[in-house]
Order: C-alpha cells, then structure tokens, then sequence
C-alpha cells in the first residue's frame, strides 16, 4: 500500500490529515521497522517537533486500521 492510499483511507475514516500525520505515514511506508521507537527516531530526524505520544497514536490508527501490523518482540535472556 502506499502513502497516498493510507492517507485517503485515513480521511475516509474521518481523521484530519495535517503535516505531522502525513508525514508519520510515509516515514512507515517507505521500510521495514523492527520497533516503535525506531519509526519515532526516524520521524523526529525529520520533525523534532513531533512528540512520542503522537507517532504511537498514529500507529496504533493504523494497526487497528489494518495497514500494519505490530509484533511483539520476545528476547530470550541467556545470562540466567
């Protein structure tokens, strides 16, 4: 899927597009992350004034929207 299909399928589901929003989605859909935070790093390279509390609403949208889908990551500790 791409950006401008998620962001159509955003405002068909009511939600207000702004600068920030859209610019949460692309970071997204341009790779693959292995975390929440990474997305964060990579958006707040590019916007700092965008907060932590804002992409993890943006993804949790879009996981319950079905354009992602998050795992959870179990790391196993070897030292015990």
């Amino acid at each position: 899927m791409t950006s401008e299909k998620v962001i159509d399928k955003l405002k068909n589901s009511g939600c207000r597009i702004t600068k920030q929003r859209r610019l949460i989605v692309d970071v997204i859909m341009a790779s693959d992350f292995s975390s929440c935070k990474d997305i964060y790093y990579q958006v707040i390279s590019r916007d700092k004034t965008i907060g932590m509390a804002t992409v993890y609403r943006m993804i949790r949208q879009l996981e319950e929207m079905g354009v992602i889908n998050r795992i959870e990551r179990i790391e196993v500790n070897h030292s015990e």
